[in-house]
Parts: structure tokens; sequence; C-alpha cells
């Protein structure tokens, strides 16, 4: 499995592969990866930087899982954020160094990279199907005895069963339980207890708790129409979990919650599952906070993709060298520039629009953009650039992609 301390060093790797190969070709090594490689940031600013990018507000950042952090504590709510935004072991450091109690992931690869970074308490929500997920999860859980994972179906229970039973290791299962989001989650009520009863009962599985995720509550526009979407999709599992109790059964956890109800699960949930609060996205700000309807203000938007205008022969637009591949969006939005539009035009290109004779942007110019989803975006980027104003300050690897935990 690649580390953060792999990536760096075949950066070096790579340097060494690319001095030699310029000894033939008279080319120079590109100095900005050759620094990043010695982790020398000194003098490095954005403008140094490739293009198209992702850059972190590092003091943003901070301020926004430090108040997630301190909402826990001050409720009593425990944090196990989603890497599924970030897949990246260093902002997954900082959130445990915060108080988070482990991590969610939505991929085994995500698992892998989490866990054999030594982050424990890592929860895999989806649930392992097949040879290849099950497999991979019993062998996870044979080398972490904190990892955690869902079943919504009795004969995928008799799969991890077996499974485990032929690897000699018990897993620790939750039940995943209908809550308004039809992917996934057994029936709440007594098809979630009897499923809860089978995991209880068996030789290789220990019952770890209960899920359920309103998924469609985490986007609904407007906080008072999501809290009630949030408490109707959540019914059902918090009648399921006194059943479980009512059944002598052992309920360590309550899971779910999104960064749009963080604030509305509480009391109800034992642990939230958010994710998007570490950056957000314009679209996540769409949907309105508990002090305003039109803009979610809790969490500052701390992630941009940056881009360069790399052509302006006509009025009141131009090109930037960010397009379809760097998963540009007409609802992007450029940081700091509320008068431009934004517009796809092809693989690697992008149009930026306004309509004020008045405003201009220049040719070479950067531009930083507020991508419209988080999960999307950061999966086609292999870094962070992290920022203090102008000045680049690090570099945090974006891993646990796809099939292998390093890619």
């Amino acid at each position: 499995m690649t580390s953060r301390r792999s990536f760096l060093g075949g950066a070096a790797a790579g340097l060494a592969a690319t001095r030699s190969f310029a000894a033939k070709t008279d080319s120079r090594v590109p100095e900005v990866e050759a620094r990043i490689a010695r982790r020398d940031f000194r003098d490095l600013s954005k403008e140094d930087l490739p293009t198209p990018c992702m850059v972190v507000d590092l003091d943003l950042f901070e301020q926004n899982i430090k108040k997630m952090a301190n909402h826990g504590k001050t409720t009593g709510i425990n944090i196990r954020p989603h890497v599924k935004v970030h897949k990246s072991v260093d902002i997954a450091k900082r959130q445990i160094a915060l108080g988070a109690i482990g991590l969610t992931t939505a991929t085994m690869a995500e698992s892998e990279l989490m866990s054999g970074a030594g982050i424990k308490g890592v929860f895999w929500t989806r649930q392992p199907a097949g040879k290849n997920n099950i497999t991979r999860a019993v062998a996870l859980a044979k080398r972490d005895s904190t990892f955690v994972i869902v079943a919504d179906d009795p004969i995928t229970v008799d799969q991890l069963e077996q499974a485990a039973a032929a690897a000699g290791v018990k897993l620790n299962v939750a039940v995943d339980v209908f809550a308004g989001l039809t992917r996934h989650g057994i029936e709440a009520g007594q098809p979630a207890l009897e499923l809860a009863q089978k995991v209880n009962s068996s030789k290789h599985m220990r019952l770890a708790g209960l899920m359920g995720y309103s998924g469609g509550a985490s986007h609904t526009k407007g906080w008072e129409n999501r809290r009630k979407k949030s408490q109707n999709d959540i019914a059902g599992l918090l009648q399921t979990v006194e059943s479980c109790k009512k059944s002598g059964l052992p309920v360590n956890f309550v899971s779910g919650g999104s960064t749009g109800t963080y604030n509305i699960d509480v009391g109800s949930l034992t642990e939230l599952e958010c994710g998007s609060y570490i950056f957000m996205d314009t679209l996540y700000r769409r949907v309105g906070g508990k002090s305003s309807d039109t803009v979610y203000e809790d969490f500052g938007p701390s992630l941009t993709v940056m881009t360069t205008v790399v052509s302006k022969r006509h009025p009141r637009q131009c090109t930037i060298d960010a397009g379809n591949k760097a998963l540009l969006r007409p609802t992007d939005e450029a940081k700091g520039m509320p008068w431009i539009t934004v517009e796809n035009q092809g693989a690697e290109y992008g149009i930026l629009k306004w309509k004020d004779g008045d405003r201009d942007l220049k040719l070479g110019e950067r531009v930083e953009l507020y991508c419209s989803n988080l999960d999307m975006s950061t999966n086609v980027y292999d870094r962070y650039y992290i920022a203090r104003g102008e000045k680049i300050v690090d570099v945090w690897p974006i891993m646990g992609r796809a099939g292998a935990a390093q890619r």
C-alpha cells in the first residue's frame, strides 16, 4: 500500500529518473515537483502551481474541522467523519487528533488506506457483497480488530459468517436500516430486529450497532424542511433501536447523519457520518442553514479548483484550462468574483463570462473556482496544495480510489 512517505518519495525517485532522461534530452526537471519531493515549500506560491489543481485554504479548513469537533464535544454526539469527500490520510489524522472516534468510508479501498495508516474505528458503510469485497473485508478485520462493516441482508450475513469462520476472525457488524434512501437498508422494525439477532447469535460476528442514512435529508433546502425530513426518515431506525434494546441486544452506536443535519440529529443518533463540512461546495452551500434560508453559512468554502486564463479573444469572456476532465460545472462559482458565470467548453477547456463591460480578466491570470460537488471533483485529482493566503505550505496526497488503496 502506498503511504504518504512513499507518495512523496516516489516523486523523488521520479526526479532521479527524470534527471537521467534529462542528461540525454537537455530537458529540465520542473522546479516545483523537485521542491515538493524535498518538502521544501519556501517562497512557493499559487503562481508556481500547475493548473487545474486543487487548493485548500488552510485557515478556513482548520476553522471548519474545529467547529465540527467542538460541536461533538459540546453536544455529546460522536463524530465519525466520512472520508469519501477528501480521501486523504493527512486530513483524516487531523480529524482524529481533534476527537473523531474513527472514520466512515464508502469503499473497501478507502477502508484499507485509512486502517493501513494506523487509524482505528474505520466503519465501512457499504455492505460487502461478492467474493472480492468479502475476502478483503475479512482480511482487514483480521489485521484491525476495530474495523466495522454493515449488512442489510441475511444472505450477506451467512456469507460473512462462513468467510470469518474460515479465516478464524470475529467481525464487527452493524445492521443497516432503511432510512428513506432506497439504495440500501433492511426494512425497519421486525426485519431489522431479526437481522440484528442473527448477527448477534453467530459465532464469528458481534453486533456493533445500527446505522440509517437519510441521504435525502442532507440536501433538502431550508433548515426546517431538512429537520422534518431527517426526523421522518430515521423514525423507523429509532424504533428499531428500541426494539433491539428491549430484546437484550447490544446497541453500541446509532450512526448516520450528514453535514446538512449535523445540528438536527443530536439526541437521535449517537454518532455523525458528516463529511462535506471540511470543504463545502456550491450545491451544499445553497441548501440554507439554520441562520439563513439561502446560504449554508455554518462552514466556509475552503476548497477551490485553481485555473488559468489561456485565451481571451472575445469580449466579456475568456477561456480557462479547466474543462470536463476537471469536473467543471455551470454551477461552479468564481472565488471573489460573483460577476462571473461558468460554462462548459470541452475536455480541457472552460469558459468564464461576464456582462459588465468594465470587468475584465487578464491572459495568464489565475481564477479559483468553488466546485459543485466535492466527492466527484476530488476523485479526479492526485493532491491538495495547502495554502495560507498566496503561500503554499504543504501538499497532501489524495488516495484510496478505485480497487486499490494506493490509486
